[in-house]
């Protein structure tokens, strides 16, 4: 008789053993990889908003836009960035979005998803919304710094004393945050802001510290961004309070390491973090 040669069940219950050992080793490792591609695309993308934000000063007079109600003698007074650039990025909520932060905060019929006040909210974007001249209700996670705008002369734009950078063509251009991660779609952080208390802390109040808002734990500790230079980088959450915002902002504010904080002051998800 003929011996039939094959694998025993010892045999196969050991390479399914292997296989499952192998997975999981290297399960975590394509997890980090995933991770760090959807870095790299994040910053491929703001990058890109560097370039539409460019292109409308180009067609603007060098000038940025206007923000809510900086418009003069017009009906049309809101021209946020997400509505001038428009244009330009064609109302696509894949541009809006950093690939690590796509799910919103409500449904476009306005029910809570239930993000809110929870550590999801680092990777979660703002919407949906819709303000006067959008064409259509739009989510994103990319925000930008609210002093870069260009309002009618003795307008105080939400009561803020006038700080704006009102066009790209500044000194120090390299340090003073475009567009970056933001959990609304603009803020107006100030150097005595505090970070938040908890990873992804939700925004409850227009005047509550607006560092907050873009200080989100997106990247391992770093957020993407472009700068008004129109270079992109990623930066550090610390690194937030040493960027020149508005005009009268201190670099070596308190939250600095040249303003003295310390390394036990930082809220404890923060402080493993590299200081600045």
């Amino acid at each position: 008789m003929r011996k039939i040669k094959g694998f025993t069940l010892i045999e196969l219950l050991v390479v399914i053993a292997i296989i499952a050992l192998l997975m999981s080793i290297l399960m975590p490792a394509l997890a980090r990889v995933r991770k760090q591609a959807r870095s790299v695309a994040c910053l491929t993308q703001i990058k890109q908003w560097g370039l539409y934000y460019s292109m409308y000063t180009d067609d603007n007079n060098g000038s940025s836009m206007e923000g809510v109600g900086g418009r003069a003698n017009s009906s049309d007074i809101n021209n946020r960035w997400v509505k001038a650039l428009g244009p330009y990025y064609q109302w696509d909520t894949k541009l809006t979005c950093c690939p690590n932060a796509t799910k919103e905060w409500f449904t476009e019929s306005g029910e809570s998803l239930g993000r809110k006040g929870t550590f999801l909210a680092s990777t979660t974007a703002w919407g949906y919304y819709q303000w006067q001249g959008w064409v259509k209700p739009m989510k994103g996670s990319y925000g930008i710094n609210g002093f870069i705008n260009n309002p009618r002369p003795g307008f105080a734009q939400h009561n803020l004393p006038e700080n704006h950078w009102r066009k790209p063509s500044v000194r120090g251009a390299a340090n003073i945050p475009l567009f970056l991660a933001g959990q609304r779609y603009n803020f107006w952080p100030e150097d005595n802001n505090a970070p938040p208390t908890v990873e992804g802390k939700a925004w409850d109040s227009l005047w509550e510290s607006h560092m907050g808002w873009t200080c989100l734990n997106r990247h391992n500790g770093f957020i993407s961004c472009v700068f008004l230079d129109f270079s992109a980088r990623r930066v550090g959450l610390k690194e937030l309070w040493t960027f020149k915002w508005n005009r009268s902002f201190d670099i070596n504010g308190y939250w600095t390491v040249a303003g003295g904080v310390q390394p036990s002051e930082w809220p404890l998800w923060m402080r493993s973090f590299k200081d600045y």
